[in-house]
């Protein structure tokens, strides 16, 4: 009898090891007209506007650029971060997937790969789960910018292609990212 009890106590031990409290399925987005999105379970984005008027500081994109292969917007980021466990987009990023949104709109002829990435931390396949939440998340956004889906492929990558090879939270921090790239 002992044993079994030490036995079933050793596999709740092990569950709730295993158990992460991050809510893969519940992305709070915003949509292009400015009203906010409830996630999964009903939540609202906080801080989202919700007066339906469209506000937007996003500087115009140069795009005298459109035509060499590879090459996005000029002078706009490629890298979205997340915070650790994570696949929210911070409203810092906000301002940059709008203006990749607004080239590839402008740009129909382009393909845009977004890759999403981890820090080291979680097992393998956890990790390519988290990456592609954070390549979906960017892609939805862009989605929900006037971008077709035709036009954008999410994929993750992981933990396997660190932007840093560092082990400190500087380095994984690094790590924890969606870059755009255009094909």
């Amino acid at each position: 009898m002992k044993k079994r009890m030490f036995l079933a106590a050793a596999l709740a031990a092990v569950l709730v090891g295993c158990s992460s409290g991050v809510k893969l399925n519940d992305v709070p987005v915003e949509d292009k007209a400015g009203s906010s999105v409830t996630g999964a379970t009903g939540t609202t984005t906080p801080g989202a506007d919700t007066s339906g008027a469209t506000k937007s500081n996003v500087a115009p994109v140069d795009l005298s650029n459109d035509s060499k292969p590879g090459a996005g917007p000029t002078g706009v980021a490629r890298i979205i971060y997340f915070d650790y466990d994570s696949f929210v987009i911070k409203p810092e990023f906000q301002a940059v997937i709008e203006q990749h949104a607004q080239f590839i709109r402008a740009n129909s002829a382009r393909k845009v790969v977004v890759e999403g990435h981890t820090d080291e931390r979680g097992g393998r396949e956890y990790n390519l789960a988290l990456g592609q939440k954070r390549a979906e998340a960017v892609r939805r956004a862009l989605g929900l910018l006037g971008v077709p889906d035709s036009q954008v492929e999410a994929v993750s990558f992981g933990k396997e292609k660190p932007a840093n090879p560092g082990h400190d939270e500087a380095a994984m921090s690094e790590n924890r990212r969606a870059e755009i790239a255009y094909r």
